[in-house]
């Protein structure tokens, strides 16, 4: 397969997968205020824009890698960017936020399907060949850099021309895959087994249930009886996917796999990165247009450094650190310094500027995003043997997934409590912003904490893990 005469072809249409799904996560938030004025979203509800793709993505990622699997990865790679496309089609004509919300979740649903198949794809193509390393880095650009072109995009159209164009952009780019795809993507073929979709199902209601609990619960109070409701549906249904992945015959998690320490503490790492970091990039957009008065245009310029920074650390420095520390310091070290960049930022003033409140505070943040997110992804994707490196790769993207999602509605909640939800007071705003960033901050350095005692400093039956971990990641700066 590593002779296929369109594979650099075929790894542009791959890349731009990547960058695709990652643009989606990050070109909706410098937008987040005018639909909120448009689409008459309540500020609580307003980050339901952001969660509705991020738990529909979340939560199907390990079913699309199973579909992948089964149904052939062009297959569902074509599917996804066709559900992407209705989905984007959905939110840009949207006239209500329930409309909204349900074409953001389609758009997240097409992104489960297309981001695990993607990387089979990518397999299926350079695996076991020397160009693997060269295509590994093309792709793993690819992230960093659509999350730049997402803000500063976002930024862009929402201030010259509308928020619904953020949407459109994605048909023409849909339409030149769904062309393209069956010209230069290897046929691959499926096999037999099956679907669980009750597990799919239940572990994608299980993660709505509980943000759902989470952000209402400011409004309804912790102890009301339809906080309590919720957030038990949730603990029930994740716990009956648990019980079901332990029975089932063709699990969507296969629970054997966690049995690698260094697997588990990877992930959990990643997890709360999501949880930290999200709230930042969320919270200081709200802070720059808000509080500070910044256009969509600017605040999207604003945010430009940051992003650049992080894409320049995660592809070329990164890996060396790695080669030369190992990845446990790595880890606890950008998780401590992402909690610093947050505290910092819980020190803005209402009448803060952007040299001093936001560029500093926000490129520390950045760094110790960047140095903690290469070392825990590459851990989590070599600490699993070779024959589940896909679920591996569907875990810890999901791991973050959920992370982002609770982590966001728990500081909404944060916010909302000391007055995040009072437009147009400066004063109050701030107030919940800074205190969603200290909850942000607490996260990270938690995290910190928890990463240096679970990620084990590899003895003689670890270094292998240690040893795959530097490999792959030096691997794929080449």
């Amino acid at each position: 397969m590593s002779s296929h005469p369109r594979r650099w072809a075929a790894l542009s249409v791959i890349a731009l997968a990547q960058f695709v799904v990652i643009m989606d996560t990050s070109i909706i938030g410098v937008a987040l205020p005018r639909m909120r004025e448009d689409l008459g979203f309540s500020p609580d509800g307003l980050q339901w824009v952001f969660n509705a793709f991020v738990i529909a993505f979340g939560g199907l990622l390990l079913l699309g890698g199973r579909l992948s699997d089964l149904l052939g990865a062009r297959r569902v790679f074509s599917a996804g960017w066709g559900i992407l496309l209705a989905g984007s089609v959905v939110s840009a004509l949207a006239g209500s936020t329930g409309v909204e919300l349900v074409g953001r979740a389609v758009q997240g649903a097409g992104s489960a399907l297309i981001a695990p198949a993607a990387l089979t794809l990518l397999m299926t193509l350079f695996g076991g060949t020397a160009e693997l390393p060269r295509a590994l880095a093309f792709y793993g650009a690819a992230a960093p850099a659509g999350g730049t072109a997402g803000v500063f995009l976002g930024g862009v159209i929402t201030e010259w021309l509308s928020w619904p164009w953020i949407f459109w952009l994605y048909v023409p780019i849909a339409l030149a895959v769904l062309l393209a795809a069956p010209f230069v993507m290897p046929a691959n073929p499926g096999r037999a087994g099956a679907v669980d979709v009750v597990g799919a199902v239940t572990v994608t209601g299980g993660l709505a249930l509980a943000v759902l609990g989470v952000v209402r619960a400011p409004s309804v109070g912790w102890g009301s009886a339809e906080t309590l409701g919720t957030l038990a549906g949730a603990v029930v249904l994740l716990s009956t996917f648990l019980v079901l992945e332990a029975g089932v015959r063709a699990p969507l998690v296969r629970l054997g796999i966690f049995r690698s320490p260094m697997l588990g503490a990877a992930n959990l790492a990643q997890l709360l990165l999501g949880a930290a970091w999200v709230p930042l990039w969320y919270f200081l957009n709200l802070y720059l247009q808000q509080v500070l008065g910044y256009g969509a245009f600017a605040s999207g310029s604003a945010l430009l450094p940051m992003t650049v920074l992080i894409m320049v650390l995660m592809v070329a420095v990164a890996p060396k650190l790695i080669t030369h520390f190992g990845v446990k310091p790595l880890i606890v070290g950008g998780l401590v310094a992402l909690a610093a960049g947050l505290f910092w930022l819980s020190t803005a003033s209402p009448t803060g500027t952007f040299a001093v409140d936001v560029l500093p505070a926000s490129l520390v943040a950045a760094l110790g995003q960047a140095l903690a997110f290469i070392p825990s992804l590459g851990t989590a994707l070599s600490s699993a043997p070779s024959e589940d490196g896909g679920l591996a790769a569907g875990i810890v993207n999901t791991s973050y997934q959920i992370g982002s999602a609770l982590g966001l509605a728990a500081m909404t909640a944060v916010a909302a409590t000391h007055g995040g939800n009072r437009v147009g007071e400066a004063f109050a705003l701030t107030n919940g912003y800074t205190a969603a960033f200290t909850g942000a901050a607490v996260i990270a350095l938690a995290g910190a904490v928890l990463v240096a005692v679970t990620l084990r400093t590899p003895r003689s039956g670890d270094r292998d893990a240690e040893d795959a971990a530097r490999q792959h990641l030096t691997d794929a700066n080449v």
